[in-house]
Formats: C-alpha cells, sequence, structure tokens
C-alpha cells in the first residue's frame, strides 16, 4: 500500500459495501462515514460506499473482505457464525429486554472483546451499528406460544433463530431477505421476524395481517474490516479513520432508534394491520419456552458471556 505522506500518493480507497438502501439507519451511517473522512482526510483517503448489494450481499462480504475486494462492510451479526460461535449470543431469544441494555453491555469490556474475536480468522470489528428489537409478523394472530404451532416463519441463516422457532413448535426456513416479501404474499411462509423500520421498508405490514409486538429478539450489525487492511494503514490515519467511523455509527445509531418509533406509527397509521401487544402473562409464556435456547448454546458461547449481558437489563 503506498503511504499516504508521500507528495505524490494517491489517495487510500475504502469500499464501503452493504445491503441495505441509503435512507436506512445503516445507509446513513455510511454515508455520513464517507463524508466526514472526505471533510477530515481530504486528498488521503476517499470512502466509496455501494449500497443495496451493489457490490455483495452479506454472504459474501465477508470472503470478499478477506480477498481485498472490498475494505469495509456491515453484516448482520447473525452471519459471523462461521467465523465465531460467541456472536451467536445476540441471537438468543429474550436476552435483552430493550436497546438501552444491547448498548450498556455492546460498550462494556465484554461487548468489546466481542469485536476482536474475529481476528484470528483476519477480520477486526470496528463497532455495533443498530437496527432495534425484532417482532414476530404472522397470517394469525400470535398472543401465545402454541399459536405459532406448524407455522412457517422466514430466518436469517442461524442456528439459534432455527431453536428459537423449533422451541415454539413453528418450522423456520433459511431464506435471503430479498424474498421475504414475496414469500408472504404469495403465502409460500406465515411469518417472519424483524424490526419495524425493516417491516415498514420493505412493505411486510401490507402483507401480514398481524403483528406481535414482541421485543423478542435483536437486529443489529457489526462494522467490520479486515485485518491486513487495518493494520496496513499508517497509524495516524488509522486513527482519523476510526474517529470518523465511531461519529457516523452513534449518527447511525440515533437514527435508528427515531426511525424505529416514527416506522411502527406509520405501520398503525397504515390500519393494514393488526398490532398485538401481549400482557406479562402472555409475555412470560413466551420466554419460558424459548428459554431453554441459551442452554442450548452455552457451550459455544460461553456462560459467562451469556450471563454479562443477561446482567445489563439492570
Amino acid at each position: 500500500m503506498i503511504v499516504a505522506g508521500s507528495a505524490f500518493a494517491a489517495p487510500i480507497t475504502i469500499k464501503f459495501s452493504h445491503v441495505v438502501a441509503e435512507n436506512t439507519p445503516k445507509g446513513q451511517a455510511a454515508n455520513k462515514f464517507k463524508d466526514l473522512v472526505a471533510e477530515r482526510l481530504e486528498g488521503k483517503v476517499v470512502v466509496e460506499v455501494f449500497p443495496n448489494s451493489q457490490l455483495f450481499g452479506d454472504n459474501k462480504v465477508l470472503e470478499a473482505m478477506l480477498l481485498g475486494d472490498v475494505q469495509m462492510g456491515a453484516p448482520s451479526l447473525s452471519k459471523f457464525s462461521r467465523y465465531t460461535k460467541k456472536l451467536q449470543l445476540y441471537d438468543l431469544p429474550f436476552l435483552f429486554k430493550d436497546m438501552t441494555a444491547v448498548d450498556k453491555f455492546q460498550q462494556s469490556q465484554e461487548g468489546q472483546e466481542l469485536l476482536t474475536s474475529l481476528e484470528k480468522k483476519g477480520l477486526v470489528g470496528l463497532g455495533y451499528l443498530h437496527n432495534g428489537m425484532k417482532q414476530l409478523s404472522a397470517s394469525k394472530i400470535l398472543k401465545v406460544p402454541a399459536d405459532a404451532d406448524g407455522l412457517k416463519f422466514r430466518i436469517m441463516s442461524s442456528e439459534v433463530l432455527e431453536a428459537q422457532f423449533h422451541a415454539v413448535g413453528a418450522n423456520p426456513l433459511k431464506k435471503p431477505f430479498s424474498e421475504v416479501f414475496t414469500l408472504l404474499q404469495t403465502r409460500a411462509i406465515d411469518g417472519q421476524e424483524n424490526t419495524w423500520s425493516n417491516i415498514y421498508s420493505k412493505k411486510f405490514f401490507e402483507v401480514q395481517p398481524y403483528i406481535t409486538e414482541s421485543n423478542h429478539g435483536l437486529l443489529d450489525y457489526m462494522v467490520v474490516t479486515s485485518k491486513e487492511f487495518w493494520y496496513g494503514l499508517p497509524e495516524d490515519i488509522r486513527a482519523e479513520v476510526k474517529t470518523a467511523l465511531d461519529e457516523a455509527i452513534a449518527f447511525g445509531n440515533e437514527v435508528a432508534a427515531k426511525k424505529d418509533d416514527e416506522d411502527k406509527q406509520k405501520i398503525i397509521d397504515s390500519k393494514r394491520t393488526e398490532i398485538i401487544t401481549l400482557n406479562d402473562a402472555e409475555r412470560a409464556q413466551w420466554v419460558e419456552v424459548m428459554k431453554p435456547v441459551w442452554k442450548q448454546f452455552e457451550d459455544e458461547i460461553g456462560k459467562d458471556l451469556i450471563d454479562a449481558a443477561y446482567a445489563s437489563n439492570q
């Protein structure tokens, strides 16, 4: 790599690939990062953002990064299980009660150490980007776990999410995010789990008569780069890039929180779907049925890590 500092050095290019639209929290964070770098490292570093899977989908981006075809991405945390089993923590059902608890854990020593858990595989985690808590949508009313029995739910590729739906007697199907609307519309599947902003932006609420406000899981992303690229940057430039990224992530997370509330309200206002609110007794049933999933993955994730994450609810 050319060291930016010699009189005629070409700027370092950072290709940032992601799978969502530019108006999403992740899309806005990526663009903010691009702008901050342009402002502070003009002539030294250039960030090029490729939204909507233009370069790579989430399943290919990590391989592409290790090959040097792209320098940054922000896949969902579920996509990292091939590289480390510890990050399966974030897929455990009912682990975090709200985003405040998520933040508290992610900023803790254990949460920060998870960012470096990929280094043996040549990847470096640079920060967490939020989307929000997940809700359950379906073709029928889901109030208690028995209501999900026999239904087909789309899931991301994750063994934990598979176990979560098996726990309630449902049939989980691993399908790409881009196919979910059509699968719901044609009734090839009965339901799915997602955040308010994804349910709204992808119009799932238009083809799902019921959404249960379960807040049962988390959908977050990790901004990641390759070890080779990151530690190959001159130290002063690496520090500036990291500062810009931290600011962009904080900005994206504010957008995510606001958007979650706004998009939930837009779904309510549309009157296209009925939102089901669980009472404490109903919610407790879901927690009880899904809780054994923690035990199932305890050895892979680590009991200490699960305990530390759960303690962040206090």
